[in-house]
């Protein structure tokens, strides 16, 4: 029975959690820029790098009532309620904005049975022997600390907020005396050691914090701790008839406590008191207390194009030119000629025909008899998918290779990231890909021949490593090209 309960407490305590990497992600020791990694949300799980505190220190007091057991605290024989006393001093660790773990330390002592054995014994009236108990107990313990506030918090819900509630439960090991008194004499009953197979017990229980300032919370908590054990209350197996019950299988107690969390670190919020879906207000908020000025770009925008400069890759768009989200002016049909000086914004043609395509170039698509070559397929970091901006080049290229009377390598590259070895059967997997993708819209398989040349044919060979270029260069290198046997 101890061993179950002490299961089904763990898995009350540890839920599972699950973590993700970033493919995209690369460890150089250095902290990420704009172009090592393609993402702008990587960043090293470092101390450093950490906003929000996430320790603290927790203290209170209380009161123990025994409610299951032979003797009980609550409305004894004598009709009187016995209360003990208690305290604990825990050492807390948030992990994420919902979920934390504490280390507790738990003293106290319990008092049950017809009387209080401070007091002296009353006389026997009632035909039984009146016995009164008093147990004094050290635990340790390891609980789970799930935030509710935070967990199921409404996403429509701007307001800060100061109060939380908490719930907790965990397992620990237990160690107490249990004294027995009566008429005649006061005894020790039981004594149980700490870290024994009979001394492990599991607790569980909720409790309410409100938020002083920064540095302080105040908590009232009440705990349920079942000790697993029939002889905690100084009675057991031999007082079950005198108080006319049956014997208890686990002597349980409640445990009302109040005290304070001192939050520790060099941050304005802690962790548990975060709220991600409300970081947008809380900034604000913050801004508008302290009278300053939002600052957009640190950098400035050098080229007034709406994009900052830390993380602008084209930091001399024309004026009037639309860009994307990385500041780089719009291409839509690929062809060289941004869309501000394109005169055919969806076709693609030659730079010295102002992006409209030629006679000759209508006909052979984006692959000439000059060059022989098909540029600007290109593929994102780890991936060998063919991206919809890349259909309309291809279904050029179907139509040229299908006029012409030649022969085709599909030829695929990398980037610098990775090994060699993994970077040889990338580039090969793109390769394939859009060989397969000619070949279902119409071209004949005889006259194409899928190569991968990986991190050996690279469009920029500065590029080596990845990390000295910016990221629009690392893209072009992780491409697909055709060129004639």
């Amino acid at each position: 029975m101890k061993l179950s309960l002490a299961i089904v407490a763990l898995a009350l305590a540890i839920p599972t959690a699950s973590y993700a990497q970033d493919s995209t992600a690369v460890s150089n020791g250095e902290y990420p820029n704009t172009f090592s990694s393609g993402s702008a949300n990587v960043s090293p799980f470092t101390n450093s790098s950490k906003r929000f505190n996430d320790w603290s220190i927790s203290a209170g007091v209380g009161v123990p009532f025994i409610q299951s057991a032979d003797l009980t605290s609550i409305k004894n024989g004598n009709g009187k309620n016995l209360f003990g006393y208690s305290a604990y001093l825990s050492i807390d660790k948030a992990i994420t904005h919902a979920f934390g773990l504490k280390l507790q330390y738990d003293r106290g002592e319990t008092r049950q049975g017809w009387f209080n054995t401070k007091e002296a014994a009353p006389a026997d009236a009632t035909g039984y022997q009146q016995v009164g108990a008093r147990t004094q107990y050290d635990a340790i313990s390891l609980l789970g600390d799930i935030n509710f506030s935070n967990l199921l918090r409404r996403v429509d819900n701007h307001s800060p907020f100061r109060w939380a509630l908490h719930g907790y439960a965990g397992i620990g090991t237990l160690a107490y005396r249990a004294y027995q008194k009566d008429q005649t004499s006061q005894r020790l009953m039981t004594e149980v050691k700490p870290f024994k197979i009979g001394s492990f017990f599991g607790q569980a229980g909720a409790g309410l914090k409100y938020k002083v300032n920064r540095r302080i919370d105040l908590e009232g908590r009440l705990m349920y701790v079942m000790t697993g054990d029939d002889e905690f209350d100084g009675g057991g197996e031999a007082y079950s008839a005198i108080n006319k019950r049956e014997e208890q299988v686990s002597d349980n107690f409640f445990n009302a406590t109040l005290g304070l969390s001192l939050k520790l670190g060099k941050h304005e919020s802690h962790l548990m008191w975060h709220d991600p879906l409300q970081e947008i207000y809380y900034k604000l908020d913050v801004l508008a207390n302290k009278n300053q000025d939002i600052e957009v770009c640190k950098k400035g925008d050098a080229d007034n194009d709406g994009v900052c400069d830390d993380w602008d890759r084209q930091l001399d768009t024309p004026a009037g030119a639309r860009v994307d989200g990385a500041g780089v002016a719009l291409d839509t049909d690929l062809d060289g000629v941004i869309d501000l000086y394109d005169k055919c914004v969806t076709v693609p043609g030659p730079v010295e025909n102002n992006g409209c395509p030629t006679a000759a170039a209508a006909i052979a698509g984006p692959v000439t008899d000059d060059t022989r070559t098909l540029e600007g397929i290109e593929f994102d970091l780890n991936s060998d998918r063919i991206l919809p901006s890349n259909t309309p080049i291809l279904n050029n290229a179907v139509n040229y290779i299908n006029s012409s009377n030649g022969e085709y390598n599909v030829i695929g590259a990398t980037d610098t990231r990775a090994s060699d070895a993994y970077n040889q059967k990338l580039s090969e997997r793109r390769a394939n890909n859009v060989k397969n993708y000619l070949i279902q819209n119409g071209v004949q398989s005889g006259k194409l021949n899928a190569v991968g040349r990986g991190e050996k044919d690279l469009k920029y060979p500065e590029c080596e490593p990845a990390t000295k270029c910016p990221e629009w260069k690392n893209r072009a290198n992780r491409r697909v090209y055709f060129e004639a046997k």
